[in-house]
């Protein structure tokens, strides 16, 4: 009854997460669990080589991902979602969205996913002196000014996926400080885009087609805690198109998947960490100074609250084990045996735990498009075992989800290692870590230290930017962020910690070594096939 009470009294708090294979709604209460959830499965789509989804694709995604969350509420508590106390949205961090002065979408939405701004990348992290991956926003824009892309006369404004929901929804062209982060550097000291390197792009520019400032076209920042808007009517049809939902509703700003992730699993303080892993991996470490130097492996992006992070993104983690597994699947159909998705990941997670240390000789490359970290532009997913190997479902299975940990090994060494970057713990969530106990084993030897997994972990980055939401609502804004978390909503929080063994860190480190000598077939087979 007092769940319902919430309910029915808009005392709850929305999140919102437009992930690369599901987009996912869920319902907190006022002590911060999850009461519903909605989800709606959709799958970019490569079109004339750029990896995208269509501007249809998401308002559909979005209004049947919340159409999900308003039936689960009708069946678990026999009352309608009517309006709830603050939402946020979530979504894949960087890529491209350019508008003209109409609003009009001037090319499809390139995504995180492509890798095709190398040469900007590279001119922008040498002028910066500060690392520009190709998936950030300024990357793409740069790279289409240098390609001469026709489109490019005509930007007025440019964003994110949660940036461009937000808008959608409130009519704010804002973003929060994290997803910002990835779309043009920021300053630490001012919270705002870097107002040097700022100037630096518009020299850069100047003559060029574009004729915009880059300030002028990025959206506004609104920093942790501040209102970024409210529900418009235009925004409440486009989420239910039953007119059952609505009303005043407070926005928090709108925030990329890693900010979602670190809120999630309570690491946004200095020496916390934390790893992400679903259809991309990606690790981040809040820092407590200045790399020695810069990566091209590492990415400087921002905590929602402002503080810098190394971020290691890897574009490829689970897709190539998800095909295996559906593989499975219908081989078991042939025979009439159709067990739940998520049953089937578990067995199969489980036959991984008694593979042998050596996986059988078995080794694979997980690639289905490019990989920054490796150098990469396009994938090939391999598959390799030695003749005398043993090519069992055991050893198959590990080597899938080691090779998605794999790259990310790669880039999280030189934190660890090199940068000798201290880690009590590093914490662990999303979808690759739904099936207990073996995702959470594997990562704590692929990086050589203790990996604790959330009981959120499956929701993810849906629960954080919850989490953001009912934050922003809060009566006490005297409570920085990082205390919020730690005091309210993770103080009677434990998640499980799992400690790696010797026999296991030299497990992988041994297939390590395997994998990136693979690597160099991988180069062979792009170029066969």
């Amino acid at each position: 009854m007092d769940i319902r009470n919430q309910i029915e009294n808009g005392l709850t708090s929305i999140g919102i997460e437009f992930g690369s294979t599901r987009i996912k709604a869920v319902l907190i209460a006022k002590d911060f669990s999850i009461l519903a959830v909605g989800v709606h499965d959709w799958e970019n789509k490569l079109k004339d080589g750029i990896w995208t989804y269509s501007e249809e694709d998401i308002d559909n995604g979005l209004a049947d991902c919340f159409s999900d969350l308003m039936k689960n509420v009708r069946e678990k508590y026999g009352t309608d979602l009517k309006t709830t106390s603050s939402i946020g949205i979530s979504a894949m961090m960087h890529g491209y969205l350019a508008f003209d002065e109409n609003d009009k979408l001037l090319v499809p939405f390139r995504t995180w996913r492509n890798t095709i701004t190398s040469e900007a990348a590279e001119v922008l992290s040498e002028k910066f002196e500060f690392n520009i991956p190709q998936r950030w926003s300024v990357a793409h824009l740069y790279q289409a000014i240098l390609n001469k892309e026709e489109h490019i006369s005509k930007i007025k404004y440019i964003t994110t996926l949660a940036g461009y929901v937000h808008w959608k929804l409130t009519g704010k062209k804002v973003i929060g400080t994290g997803d910002g982060s990835g779309m043009f550097p920021i300053s630490v000291e001012t919270g705002n885009y870097n107002e040097k390197m700022l100037t630096q792009f518009d020299a850069l520019t100047e003559g060029t087609a574009f004729n915009e400032k880059i300030r002028d076209i990025l959206p506004k920042i609104i920093p942790v805690g501040e209102s970024a808007g409210t529900l418009t009517a235009e925004g409440a049809k486009l989420l239910d198109k039953t007119g059952t939902f609505g009303g005043n509703i407070n926005f928090c700003p709108p925030e990329g998947d890693a900010e979602t992730g670190m809120v999630a699993t309570n690491s946004i303080a200095k020496r916390t960490g934390n790893v992400s892993a679903g259809t991309s991996i990606f690790g981040m470490v809040v820092l407590e100074k200045d790399l020695s130097k810069r990566y091209e492996q590492i990415d400087i992006v921002a905590t929602p609250d402002g503080s810098p992070v190394a971020m290691v993104h890897c574009n490829n983690c689970s897709t190539d084990l998800d095909s295996y597994v559906k593989l499975f699947g219908g081989v078991l159909s042939l025979f009439g045996v159709n067990p739940p998705k998520s049953e089937l990941y578990d067995k199969l997670y489980e036959a991984s735990l008694t593979a042998d240390d050596d996986l059988g000789g078995l080794v694979s490359c997980n690639y289905h498009s490019g990989e920054h970290v490796t150098g990469f532009t396009e994938g090939r997913p391999l598959l390799a075992k030695t003749p005398d190997g043993k090519f069992t479902i055991n050893n198959l299975m590990r080597c899938l989800v080691y090779s998605a940990m794999s790259t990310l090994k790669l880039g999280m060494d030189i934190l660890l290692l090199e940068e000798k970057i201290s880690l009590d713990k590093i914490y662990a969530h999303g979808g690759l870590f739904k099936p207990p106990v073996a995702g959470q084993r594997y990562l704590a030897a692929a990086l050589g230290v203790p990996v604790e997994l959330m009981r959120s972990a499956g929701e993810g980055g849906a629960w954080g930017i919850a989490i953001l939401a009912d934050y922003n609502v809060r009566e006490n804004k005297d409570e920085n962020l990082a205390d919020f978390l730690s005091q309210k909503v993770f103080a009677n929080m434990q998640g499980e910690v799992l400690a790696p063994t010797e026999t296991d860190i030299k497990s992988f480190a041994e297939y390590a070594k395997k994998f990136e000598k693979l690597l160099s077939a991988e180069k062979a087979t792009i170029n066969s096939i």
